[in-house]
């Protein structure tokens, strides 16, 4: 059992370049999720640090307002790193410079790992792991236009007859990156089924530079698993997190030896309610929604907040009717008294 050899089990502060990770348990960069509300609620639980939304790198260079409003944070947020994807490295060693000028980045990370097809069509993302020389041209560009740490995230492979995660890592670590993160599943699976975490053991045994789990990471327990099996140098939580901000504490808790208290109903509630606000505010000051007619900011964020509502809410009876009527809520007011019929009947 894990809890047996817990004692034996240590995470130490991360040294990322020049750049000091004190608690190397972090929130994965993840689309459509990782936004500023978010990235806020799970810092405050306890995340060491958290990354951007994947941004183009053609969106940085040409300084286009969506782009540039991914990219915003917060001062309580860091360290945070911004995440990039492109393929030309004039381009990405461009867009380095722009993070570092923006003085709000603590690192740089090139996204070599993402399936989504308007990346991978690209030849961005994943895609990446079919040309590790590539790879390598990509961080030497970057290492050499910024002072920032510069680290790389990917798969261990596009498909099982394609595990290439040793030659990509390599290539980045030949190529300068301060640390490569790993997720233990092949792109083909997406975010199902299990990790592999014997991979990720045998690059952690093989690189130079620290490596850091990703893949598999649901409560406490997997992470003190994951670190016994593979002996990594930090945990990159992704999905584990949906709904639930509370497992950095969950983790923080169990490594420190500490008791663990889960959140009351009520105080998911009030997470579920800030969380909504403070994406509502977000959607205000991007903007955006004043394109489309009879569309309100209340509208979108509570649209854009659906996808966290039903994770928050996971495993709470009448969640099913819940997420039947997802499309009928539509105001704050409404989801809020929504959640109340739920959690405080």
């Amino acid at each position: 059992m894990v809890e047996k050899s817990l004692s034996k089990i240590t995470l130490a502060a991360l040294k990322i370049g020049v750049l000091d990770v004190s608690w190397p348990v972090m929130l994965a960069p993840m689309a459509g999720y990782t936004d500023l509300p978010f990235r806020r609620m799970c810092k405050r639980y306890g995340a060491g640090m958290v990354f951007t939304e994947v941004v183009t790198v053609e969106g940085v260079i040409r300084n286009n307002s969506r782009t540039m409003h991914y990219l915003k944070t917060m001062p309580e947020e860091r360290p945070v790193g911004a995440q990039v994807y492109g393929t030309n490295p004039d381009s990405m060693a461009q867009a380095a410079r722009v993070f570092e000028t923006m003085g709000v980045f603590d690192l740089i990370d090139i996204n070599c790992g993402c399936p989504v097809r308007k990346i991978t069509r690209r030849g961005a993302g994943v895609a990446l792991m079919r040309e590790p020389e590539a790879i390598k041209t990509i961080v030497q560009a970057v290492r050499a236009a910024t002072s920032l740490p510069v680290t790389v995230k990917t798969r261990i492979g596009v498909a099982p007859h394609l595990l290439n995660v040793d030659e990509v890592t390599h290539a980045a670590e030949e190529g300068g990156a301060d640390v490569v993160t790993v997720h233990a599943r092949f792109a083909s699976e997406g975010h199902t089924g299990p990790a592999r975490w014997d991979v990720l053991k045998r690059v952690k045994q093989a690189r130079n530079i620290p490596v850091i789990g990703n893949g598999g990471v649901g409560c406490a327990q997997d992470a003190a698993a994951m670190l016994e099996q593979t002996g990594v140098d930090g945990i990159m939580v992704g999905r584990g997190a949906f709904g639930n901000p509370w497992i950095f504490d969950e983790i923080r808790s169990l490594f420190n030896d500490e008791p663990y208290t889960p959140p009351t109903l009520q105080e998911r509630r009030a997470v579920i309610a800030e969380h909504l606000e403070l994406l509502y505010q977000r959607v205000v000051d991007e903007g955006r929604w004043r394109i489309r007619q009879h569309v309100t900011p209340e509208s979108v964020a509570c649209r854009k907040f659906r996808s966290h509502l039903i994770y928050y809410l996971s495993g709470i009876s009448g969640v099913g009717a819940l997420r039947r009527k997802l499309g009928t809520l539509d105001s704050r007011a409404g989801t809020l008294e929504a959640v109340d019929r739920l959690l405080l009947a």
